[in-house]
């Protein structure tokens, strides 16, 4: 049943919520944001956002939208949850095992020390890793001892490492730790992967660009291939609108099926909803809505958040997905909350 005037109370809230954050992006990194200066230095393009948008699916259907959302703009760590979709395609062509150590394919120097040696793919998914070391001029330090929601402050970064495996942090440096080796696996730049294999096969457009950062270049056969970030931390990252977004939420809600073609196995599905030990909130690079999160939203949400409030809701039971840009992230939670009341 679908109440439609509660369903547009519930734009309307989200319409009149916005993000805190500016509209002149770099200018906004650039002050200091996530950290003080030198850490928080540019390495890649930032560019200036436009106005909150966002739509909802039922069920594949359109049940509204509000701005534009053909609007591409920068969409922070929610490009997290791609490099965990693509890691799914690299676990389906048996090129990583979860539980193996990454030192055992990945052979750059990266996973060699004692404190990184013992480092699983698992780990990194779950950002449980603890990898100690420096990664196109960022060391892991910067995000050590990192409170999400409390950028700018500095505080904890030189906290003593962990077991891998025994301990859960965001950590930026680590993610892109993670994509550069899933751009080893592949042997090609994870972009055109993502466009062959996922964006393409859902009917995505290709209005998206994924950005490396300026000196993120490494050599892999023979050939310079540029390694993307799972965010925005430092520049760079997915620039990406409202309707692709919502495409690769759906992909999602359907375990990996579209128009009956399987592009994910829905086992991977199984894997990387599953709930860390360490963070029952946190699956591989998704957030899922375990322990009081969200107390007004579905228990079974799922959502893959980007700083400056750029979410994508999956909401399973209610066969919901919706993409949410540039709406202040207090209130996701009552959002989504209003959403579901109006659908029941």
């Amino acid at each position: 049943m679908l109440d439609s005037a509660a369903l547009a109370a519930a734009v309307a809230f989200a319409a009149a919520h916005e993000s805190p954050f500016p509209r002149d992006l770099k200018a906004h990194l650039e002050a200091g944001h996530f950290e003080p200066p030198p850490d928080n230095a540019l390495l890649g393009p930032v560019f200036r956002r436009g106005a909150p948008n966002g739509l909802i699916l039922r069920r594949g259907e359109r049940l509204a939208a509000w701005g534009d959302t053909r609007q591409a703009d920068m969409t922070f760590s929610a490009a997290k949850s791609y490099l965990s979709l693509l890691a799914g395609l690299a676990w389906a062509d048996g090129l990583l095992r979860l539980d193996e150590p990454v030192r055992e394919t990945i052979r750059d120097g990266g996973f060699e020390s004692d404190q990184n040696a013992p480092i699983t793919w698992r780990h990194l998914l779950t950002n449980t890793s603890e990898w100690e070391g420096e990664l196109f001029g960022k060391h892991d330090r910067i995000d050590r001892g990192r409170e999400i929601g409390r950028e700018g402050r500095g505080e904890g970064r030189d906290r003593p490492l962990h077991a891998p495996g025994t301990y859960w942090e965001y950590n930026d440096v680590r993610v892109n730790r993670l994509s550069l080796s899933l751009l080893r696996l592949f042997r090609r730049p994870l972009p055109e992967v993502f466009a062959e294999r996922i964006a393409d096969p859902i009917g995505c457009s290709r209005d998206w660009t994924w950005y490396a950062y300026d000196n993120a270049v490494v050599e892999v056969d023979g050939r310079r291939l540029p390694s993307v970030p799972g965010g925005t931390h430092w520049g760079a990252g997915m620039r990406i609108h409202a309707e692709d977004q919502a495409r690769i939420g759906q992909l999602v809600l359907q375990r990996g099926s579209w128009e009956g073609r399987e592009v994910i196995p829905a086992e991977w599905f199984d894997l990387s909803l599953a709930p860390c030990p360490l963070n029952p909130s946190y699956g591989f690079l998704w957030w899922l809505n375990r322990g009081g999160r969200y107390p007004d939203a579905p228990a079974d949400s799922v959502f893959a958040f980007g700083a400056g409030g750029n979410f994508t809701w999956i909401w399973p039971q209610g066969e919901v997905v919706a993409v949410l840009r540039w709406v202040d992230g207090t209130v996701i939670g009552r959002f989504c909350g209003m959403v579901a009341a109006a659908l029941r």
